[in-house]
């Protein structure tokens, strides 16, 4: 008997220890772990900077109110506007992915207010994208356009229209009086490791200006390094400027945190900048940006950016679609997506999964039986998320155990 809400659909294994990109089994059955908490663990397990980081600010100081200075908090934030962002604008700090978005969404909201439609009416929509995942609280559950999520749950937060990903034309159509800003993920994890072309990105920037709308980024995924650039967009349209990012995720290498990013672009002729809207009062967390949090999230940052872990991410990326295309399995159809954030596309036919089970689910319970743990993503796409200090034998002995399993499962 179990004491907790049965939330979650979970697979057959109890996972007790971990170190760098391994873990362990209540049964003492050791695991190659290229799910990495979904994108969490970006620097392995138990990475000694991480670690050492905890334990130092532990203990010092582990929590304190944000009416109060926290000296880490400052850091932190220098750290990713100076050096991952590169563009003048100010941060707050959360606990998770989708908190971090759900002010993104409040933003806009302000944004909206300050400068509303030409009737004088306050805009208030934000446009995102199908198959998009934002995460699952009732904003930022409102915010993905996919119905399975949000079913139980109605009514809907209103202010979100749906546009189908990487169509420019329907963007375009989409765009009203109301509309303040336009939310996505460079590239899209939960919904199938999809990425937007360049020329999706180009435009929606182009719109933005057009129209006067906030252009609203969800790094949650795939940021910090994961696409073997510290920001995911730059993997895909290198001069995008964005006014508002979200993250979490990576940031923290599994401890608990998120993040929003917003520009201090002036958003009128008196220069009133686009992050002095979002004043005191108009935001809050009782633990977003504590001193521990903070501490692990500089302790793996510094570990991605001083180690140049993006370069690692780039090299070990090549090796994994050069193998895996190298194969021509009847099993695979593509393999997509960037860095160490890739989606194999599977056939269904010829893995013929039984009835009840997707070819992913069916594969990636294969996988962790002969010692690899992923991820699906979707029904037909199993992800690959490793940590981005991933060793060339790590990768080998992955793709083996890969190919061996699709060997076995293969029906064509």
């Amino acid at each position: 008997m179990s004491y907790l809400l049965p939330t979650y659909g979970k697979f057959p294994l109890t996972v007790v220890r971990g170190e760098g990109s391994r873990v362990w089994d209540d049964g003492g059955k050791e695991y190659l772990d290229f799910c990495a908490g979904i994108a969490t663990c970006s620097i392995g397990h138990c990475h000694p900077a991480l670690t050492q980081a905890i334990s130092d600010q532990a203990n010092t100081l582990m929590h304190c109110s944000n009416l109060y200075h926290v000296p880490q908090q400052e850091k932190l934030a220098s750290l990713l506007v100076e050096d991952v962002v590169k563009t003048p604008g100010k941060v707050f700090f959360s606990n998770s992915g989708a908190e971090a978005n759900d002010g993104m969404i409040k933003t806009a909201r302000k944004f909206g207010h300050a400068k509303p439609a030409s009737n004088g009416d306050a805009r208030y929509e934000v446009i995102t994208f199908s198959m998009s995942f934002h995460g699952r609280t009732l904003g930022s559950m409102a915010a993905t356009a996919q119905k399975k999520i949000q079913v139980g749950f109605d009514p809907m937060l209103p202010g979100f229209k749906y546009v189908p990903f990487n169509d420019i034309d329907a963007l375009s159509a989409a765009i009203s009086d109301s509309t303040a800003g336009i939310m996505l993920e460079p590239i899209q994890g939960e919904g199938g490791v999809n990425e937007a072309t360049p020329e999706f990105l180009q435009h929606i920037a182009s719109l933005c200006k057009e129209h006067d709308l906030l252009l609203m980024l969800d790094e949650i995924q795939c940021g910090m390094g994961r696409t073997g650039t510290l920001n995911g967009w730059q993997s895909i349209c290198p001069d995008l400027q964005p006014d508002t990012i979200s993250w979490a995720k990576g940031m923290g290498g599994g401890f608990p945190i998120g993040a929003f990013f917003v520009s201090d672009r002036a958003i009128n002729h008196d220069g009133t900048e686009l992050s002095s809207l979002m004043d005191a009062g108009s935001h809050g967390s009782t633990y977003g940006g504590n001193p521990l949090a903070c501490a692990a999230a500089l302790g793996v940052l510094n570990t991605i950016i001083d180690n140049k872990l993006c370069e690692n991410v780039s090299c070990q990326s090549k090796r994994i679609q050069d193998e895996i295309t190298s194969w021509q399995h009847s099993t695979i159809n593509n393999i997509r997506g960037k860095g160490l954030l890739l989606g194999i596309g599977l056939n269904s036919d010829a893995l013929n999964p039984p009835e009840g089970t997707t070819p992913a689910l069916l594969l990636c319970l294969e996988l962790m039986e002969n010692g690899l743990l992923t991820v699906p993503a979707g029904p037909d796409t199993l992800r690959l998320l490793p940590p981005l200090n991933v060793s060339d034998s790590e990768i080998d002995e992955a793709m083996k155990i890969l190919k061996n399993t699709l060997d076995s499962l293969s029906k064509i």
